[in-house]
């Protein structure tokens, strides 16, 4: 997810502090949702070998899928990023979402 490991002395507000026994050990700074966005992205290109626009409809729509569940669009521009990184309109992702959501209410 791309977040960075810090002494405790260094956390600020929004960083997550760990303790071990009753004394702080380790601070995480976690990223902010969008870089976490392009995070999950470059993950799913690992996973399936190659660049996401290279991927079949099929495949595009399970991604699609994924992405929801993990709660890309929920990040501002996330329909028009995850729509880049498909190589797909902003339309095509919508459909995908409107058919997966059409699917489960069956």
């Amino acid at each position: 997810m791309g977040a960075t490991l810090l002494a405790p002395e260094q956390a600020e507000a929004d960083d997550v502090v760990l303790a071990w026994e009753g004394q702080d050990v380790l601070a995480v700074r976690l990223p902010q949702l969008a870089d976490s966005l392009d995070h999950i992205l470059a993950a799913m290109e690992r996973r399936h070998g190659k660049p996401l626009s290279e991927l079949d409809r099929k495949t595009k729509q399970a991604v699609v899928r994924t992405l929801e569940a993990r709660g890309a669009f929920s990040v501002r521009h996330g329909v028009e990023t995850v729509a880049g990184a498909l190589g797909v309109s902003r339309f095509t992702v919508y459909n995908y979402l409107n058919r997966e959501n059409a699917a489960k209410s069956e």
